[in-house]
């Protein structure tokens, strides 16, 4: 089944958000980015769905653009407690599916979680490519780069390779991807048995370029 675009909003076009929200858009999800910064805002049009130039510290701005329609909202305004909090409990408030966040430190996570906010993103262990990946996808549950060509990822089996084996499957000749290792429900890893008949429960590992993640999707 072909993996649907999602409506993704990004609020707050730092170095973090603006590589998120490119990152995303490349992998094919539908995105709109706000921020006060004018240049910013230019800079980005043509790298995102639509851009908008906003003060994300004021109810009306932020009520205007239209986060109910969104199924993920991310605020990346990790030095601006205020806006943050205003706008992950107007996102939640509109019923958005999934309300990401971005915080500076542990207080503010704390402060974040309260009013709501689904995840808080460490900006310290996460980039902006990295939780694009995550972000854009129903099966990834992470994604390390190996280099520039190679990267890991955690993958939750498709529903259509649930109650089949690794050699049924044959992911390898089909999505280039090569299975590592496997977690089952005791919750440790361990090799892959091809026999094993996929569960929805099970975790795998697997090993592919980049340019290959989308062809599974």
């Amino acid at each position: 089944m072909k993996n649907v675009k999602k409506s993704v909003a990004v609020l707050g076009l730092g170095k973090y958000g603006c590589s998120l929200a490119e990152t995303l858009y490349n992998l094919g999800e539908d995105v709109m980015v706000a921020d006060m910064d004018e240049r910013a805002i230019r800079e980005m049009a043509p790298k995102v769905t639509s851009a908008v130039c906003a003060d994300l510290s004021n109810e009306d701005e932020v009520d205007a653009l239209g986060l109910q329609n969104m199924d993920i909202v991310i605020i990346s305004m990790g030095g601006n407690i205020a806006a943050s909090v205003l706008t992950v409990s107007m996102a939640k408030e509109k019923g958005v599916p999934v309300v990401v966040a971005k915080a500076s430190s542990p207080r503010m996570k704390a402060l974040l979680k309260r009013v709501g906010a689904d995840k808080v993103i460490d900006p310290e262990r996460e980039g902006g490519v990295r939780s694009a990946r995550i972000l854009a996808s129903q099966h990834i549950h992470d994604y390390f780069e190996i280099d520039k060509n190679l990267c890991m990822i955690e993958l939750a089996p498709k529903e259509s390779w649930v109650g089949k084996d690794l050699v049924e499957l044959n992911l390898r000749k089909k999505f280039n991807m090569n299975v590592a290792a496997i977690k089952k429900q005791d919750g440790n890893w361990g090799y892959v048995d091809p026999a094993h008949k996929l569960k929805k429960e099970d975790l795998l590992m697997i090993i592919i370029e980049k340019d290959d993640i989308n062809k599974w999707r």
